[in-house]
């Protein structure tokens, strides 16, 4: 790898003051060392700890190296790695020191020209970022250097200054599928999807969502691509989802090949999401980027508020009316929240509960975390909140006029938001400097001589590690008051302050349902007096998720089956839903009967089954319960098989309570049209293959045997995997059939084996079933699993682990050394996937006592362990420390 740079030292460098040029280098071996052209003695520089220190430079020169490297050797996927025979590079957050000596941060922003050369048989197709400006044979001629027969060269040449972790570069066997859009300005650009030959038909769907993207980011932020061409190329072996590397993103081909025989409607809404992801970060993260690691939610955060916008505005522009595009508005909001609340709430109440903005960290790999990206993301949406739509692209805009090309931070971004609608937000920068959940406690009471409901609104939020104080948030908390006939009061609002009510003009959040006004918290206690209450309502708080807060208010089952059905906000009329179902499992727990508990739960799950008005969607959402996980941040102490056994207890309780209806609402929902992944075909198929998992719950032959048939007639993989998916609820015969032939079925696709092995890891065990963790030993010798594939570890172990809540932490404590020992032998080989895996036991002083003592004894071998990574040495460090 030969590399040139040229270097001239910062202006306000004193000039008598000789500051040594220090590079990072990880795993390289240094052949050649010059500066402007002479080579450099070997007493002129030295290396050490993993940098190139060269002490005597001049103010500006080029410095050029060449270094030997090792891609078929580098199984950590981070620099230049081998993937099918195929190179693809890694270079966020600090992979490009594995390729070559550089000044690998963020703010050191450049322009570069890569020129490849290699082999054409081996290799025809060499790709950079950029523009591609000239290639050819390898004849001597151009910049093909020396001719050496057989071999060709490509140059590319970016025009735009980027940081090191945006380079990447892919040289193989490859097969495009390409097309030419217009943009906005006029321009003709090329967009192209490269993929191993043979999976060119599965690229259509991602092709036509960067489309979309592209459209959306001119019409929404008024952003244009600014290069000739945009590239995605699918691998194989990749740690994450996807990289916005300029111009050439480079996927996870789980997020790029869609094929209904393949591919879930989740998987191409996924597939939308991870495209329209990456290319917004073209401006928000590539034209724009963050000045150090800890400002990484800057380009994170924004961007996953920015595709969390772009799927909506998708679904609600393929729906049917008005009506369907709201609803399907809220299916996406739901669906995000159900995440955040399932990951990153737990994270923000366990040892690696950190900021939005990280003050510190030792490996910068273990805070790409749901609290950069996610609730970094709700943060923007609460700026939204706070400014409106218009007001937001007001400060969007105002951010890319003072930053386009430079490397800044996140309080460049709400500055800019602040400025351009001129209004104060200094206590809303503690979002990003403070960790942990806010909750919420509201109490109110109604004055019906005086016609008014009042509202004292208390926030609190606990410890977290560094941080035993917080100061108040501020809280966007969006709040509407439902009477009793159903109906939404009108609001006039004021706030009662040193005594004295003030009269408030609070904004109405966009899009919002019915009456709604959004109310800024930024005191520990406030008070809010509504006007002109006639009757006592019950208050809708939070609507559409407004904050990521936890709200606290006593209700009882008739309050929360009240807004199930008549709420105008459907996040709250979810949100309802989800209450009811969470205090059942919790009662089981404590001793209650399930049938008499649940009786109103399942009450109005049937009200809404049956409700046609509600877009199936909606309805699918109401019947998915509350996840395991998700309940256990309720209990003070977590017994997992006391909780598996409660859940499950309200599902056979409802179930059977259902039973009648079941059968019904499924051939209500038949469908035997071509697939299409429309959202409205797609809620339809959702809530269908929800119903069938519900009605095999009651153990019904009748049941067994549709989910079995469902199987084996299914047109894709929607219906394939949600009847398997039910016949998993059953210990019938038909379940581990149903299985095997998946398995042989889809055998040559590595994709549908990921669904397979994951089915199987979190699988529920049955009476008369051996462990799971048995099934998980087992498949870890299938010629299909690697451990060098992280798709795979993650299906496979990962699921098991964090996906399988009894199963992984039975008593015996069987799953906490499966864990140590995967653990270790991934952390040699690609330490990123083991340090997400290390995770699984970060929570572990929130179990039973038995098991806390079980855990810690495989967290303290694996931190004695050597070698180890700092990666997963972090993680075990700070769990321990905890």
């Amino acid at each position: 790898m030969r590399a040139v740079l040229a270097l001239r030292r910062r202006p306000d460098t004193p000039a008598r003051e000789r500051v040594p040029l220090v590079l990072d280098g990880e795993g390289l071996s240094l052949v050649d060392a010059r500066i402007d052209g002479k080579p450099l003695a070997p007493s002129a520089y030295r290396v050490e700890a993993d940098t190139l220190v060269v002490p005597d430079v001049p103010q500006r020169f080029e410095f050029e190296t060449v270094s030997r490297l090792s891609p078929t050797a580098n199984t950590s996927l981070s620099g230049l790695y081998l993937s099918n025979d195929n190179f693809f590079t890694q270079c966020e957050a600090e992979g490009f020191r594995r390729i070559t000596w550089f000044a690998d941060r963020p703010d050191v922003m450049a322009r570069y020209r890569v020129t490849l050369r290699a082999p054409r048989e081996r290799w025809p197709v060499l790709l950079s970022n950029g523009n591609l400006v000239a290639s050819g044979p390898c004849d001597g001629s151009g910049d093909g250097g020396p001719a050496r027969p057989g071999w060709h060269w490509a140059t590319w040449d970016d025009p735009f200054p980027k940081p090191s972790y945006l380079f990447a570069l892919v040289a193989g066997r490859l097969a495009v599928t390409e097309r030419r859009l217009r943009t906005r300005s006029g321009r003709e650009v090329l967009l192209q999807v490269w993929v191993e030959p043979g999976n060119e038909a599965r690229t259509g769907h991602a092709l036509e969502a960067l489309e979309r993207a592209i459209r959306w980011d001119e019409e929404r932020f008024g952003l244009e691509l600014d290069l000739d061409r945009f590239m995605i190329v699918a691998v194989s072996d990749f740690n994450m989802g996807a990289m916005e590397n300029k111009g050439l993103n480079v996927f996870n081909a789980k997020y790029v090949f869609a094929d209904p025989r393949i591919a879930t409607d989740q998987d191409f809404a996924a597939i939308e999401s991870v495209v329209g992801h990456e290319y917004f970060h073209n401006w928000t993260g590539n034209r724009v980027t963050c000045r150090d690691w800890f400002q990484l939610t800057l380009k994170e955060g924004l961007t996953v508020f920015r595709d969390q916008e772009f799927s909506a505005d998708m679904l609600a522009a393929r729906s049917a009316s008005p009506a369907a595009a709201a609803s399907a508005r809220a299916v996406k909001r739901i669906e995000d929240v159900r995440m955040l609340r399932s990951a990153q709430f737990p994270e923000d109440a366990g040892p690696m509960a950190h900021p939005i903005r990280p003050d510190s960290y030792q490996e910068i790999n273990n805070f790409y975390t749901v609290t950069v990206y996610e609730k970094g993301a709700e943060v923007i949406r609460m700026l939204q909140t706070l400014v409106g739509r218009e007001g937001f692209r007001r400060g969007m805009d105002l951010y890319f006029r003072r930053h386009d090309g430079q490397a800044v931070t996140c309080d460049d971004f709400v500055a800019a938001i602040a400025d351009a609608n001129a209004i104060a937000l200094e206590r809303f920068g503690r979002w990003y400097s403070q960790a942990g959940t806010p909750r919420v406690r509201a109490r109110g009471r109604h004055d019906a001589q005086a016609r008014r409901y009042v509202l004292e609104l208390e926030q609190h939020c606990g410890p977290s590690p560094g941080q035993p104080e917080k100061l108040p948030f501020h809280i966007p908390l969006a709040v509407g008051l439902p009477g009793p006939d159903g109906r939404d009061c009108p609001l006039r609002v004021l706030e009662e302050r040193d005594g004295a009510l003030h009269a408030l003009a609070p904004r109405t959040e966009a899009g919002a349902h019915g009456h709604t006004v959004v109310l800024e918290l930024v005191e520990a206690r406030q008070v809010f007096v509504f006007e002109d209450v006639a009757e006592a309502p019950i208050p809708s708080l939070g609507r559409n998720f407004s904050a990521p807060v936890a709200i606290e208010i006593e209700r009882d089952d008739a309050q929360l089956a009240f807004l199930a059905a008549h709420d105008s906000d459907p996040f709250n009329r979810w949100e309802a839903t989800q209450r009811l179902a969470v205090e059942c499992v919790l009662a089981i727990v404590a001793g209650a009967d399930p049938a008499r508990r649940c009786a109103p739960l399942a009450d109005v799950l049937r009200r809404m089954l049956v409700d046609e008005s509600l877009d199936p969607a909606f309805r699918d959402q109401v019947l998915v319960l509350p996840s395991e996980g998700f309940v256990a941040e309720q209990l003070p102490v977590v017994d997992p098989v006391a909780l598996r056994d409660a859940r499950n207890a309200l599902r056979r309780t409802v179930a059977d309570a259902l039973a009648a209806q079941w059968a019904a609402s499924l051939a209500a929902l038949r469908d035997d049209g071509p697939y299409a992944p429309d959202p409205v075909a797609a809620g339809r198929r959702a809530l269908a293959n929800t119903v069938l998992a519900w009605w095999v719950e009651t153990q019904s032959p009748e049941a067994i045997a549709t989910a079995a048939q469902r199987f084996d007639h299914a047109g894709h993989m929607t219906d394939r995997a949600g009847a398997l998916h039910a016949l998993l609820r059953t210990p019938a015969r038909e379940r581990d059939d149903a299985l095997a032939r998946f398995g042989e079925a889809f055998a040559d696709e590595p994709l549908v084996l990921d669904k397979w092995f994951a089915l199987q890891a979190t699988m529920h065990r049955h009476p008369g079933d051996a462990p799971v963790l048995a099934r998980v030993r087992a498949l870890l010798a299938h010629p299909a699993y690697s451990a060098r594939n992280p798709n795979r570890v993650r299906a496979l172990v990962g699921s098991f682990c964090n996906g399988n809540l009894a199963e992984f932490h039975a008593a015996d404590g069987a799953g906490y050394a499966f864990w140590r020992e995967q653990v270790l032998a991934i952390d040699a080989l690609n330490p990123q996937v083991a340090a997400r895996l290390a995770r699984a036991l970060d929570r572990w002083r929130k179990f039973t006592p038995d098991r806390q003592a079980l855990m810690r004894t495989e967290l303290e071998r694996v931190a004695a362990h050597a070698p180890l990574s700092a990666d997963v040495r972090e993680i075990v460090g700070k769990a321990l420390a905890a």
